[in-house]
């Protein structure tokens, strides 16, 4: 079931043809939940391991459209996880000093480091995704993009981190919803924008966007998952489940402890 959203290495996505919905894949809401809390705290428990083990680690990729539900996943998926084993990374507009460098540049520098679990917030397919539809570089930039971040990719893999992406798959119809609730409720307004509505006219050229990003960029050492996510419970519980069973194939160990402690009395 950890693999049921996997995008396999050379697969042509049809996004259309993918489901946004719950009801396709799990039929009993209260028995998700349930698991999917049983799953985050093996979540917790792996990820102090981890940073104990000091040797691996894990970089988690969230894509998704306007209202996609980035921030929720976070917030639900890693609550109860030690924060400081967790690095959260947002990737916004380019400042100057990151526009002087290559694309990867600001990436590289936010990847997790030995024992630490990394989070990207958006990240370096924003440079096949909004660069492309809002044609901010020509063609033949963005093009040669894909195999660049395959590169750089293999490059973490081959160097001990474990790559997840995850593609939180939402309906037009789920996100006029939840912009509807962003304006009604006066503690979410600061969340919407007029800019967003630009964007979801953008609609069908966003989605050849990540139709092309999720067929070219999804390898067996950084593969993508497509995740229905017009219902939240569906999503964390199908995230989670990929994050431990990932977890689980690194067969973590404790360091070995200092010899002769059980000699050691504190006084």
């Amino acid at each position: 079931m950890p693999e049921t959203h996997i995008v396999r290495s050379g697969t042509r996505v049809r996004l259309a043809d993918l489901s946004t919905r719950a009801d396709d894949f799990h039929d009993d809401r209260d028995a998700a939940e349930r698991e999917f809390r049983k799953l985050r705290k093996e979540l917790a428990d792996l990820q102090y391991a981890l940073y104990a083990e000091g040797r691996r680690k894990v970089l988690v990729v969230l894509q998704a459209m306007d209202a996609g539900g980035k921030d929720g996943t976070i917030r639900r998926v890693f609550k109860g996880v030690n924060p400081q084993g967790v690095r959260v990374t947002s990737f916004k507009v380019p400042s100057r000093e990151e526009l002087a460098h290559d694309f990867l540049w600001r990436v590289h520098k936010a990847v997790p480091g030995t024992g630490m679990i990394g989070v990207f917030n958006r990240s370096h397919y924003e440079e096949v995704l909004v660069v492309r539809v809002d044609r901010l570089v020509p063609e033949e930039v963005w093009r040669e993009r894909y195999e660049m971040i395959n590169d750089f990719e293999r490059l973490l893999a081959a160097t001990g981190t474990t790559i997840l992406k995850f593609f939180l798959h939402i309906s037009l119809d789920e996100q006029k919803k939840r912009f509807q609730d962003r304006l009604d409720e006066p503690q979410k307004r600061w969340k919407f924008s007029r800019g967003d509505l630009d964007k979801r006219r953008q609609w069908p050229d966003y989605m050849a966007a990540y139709e092309d990003a999720l067929s070219r960029c999804s390898t067996e050492h950084a593969p993508w998952w497509v995740i229905p996510a017009d219902q939240k419970w569906y999503r964390n519980l199908a995230i989670t489940r990929a994050l431990v069973a990932r977890l689980r194939g690194l067969n973590i160990r404790f360091p070995d402890p200092e010899e002769g402690l059980d000699d050691v009395t504190i006084d």
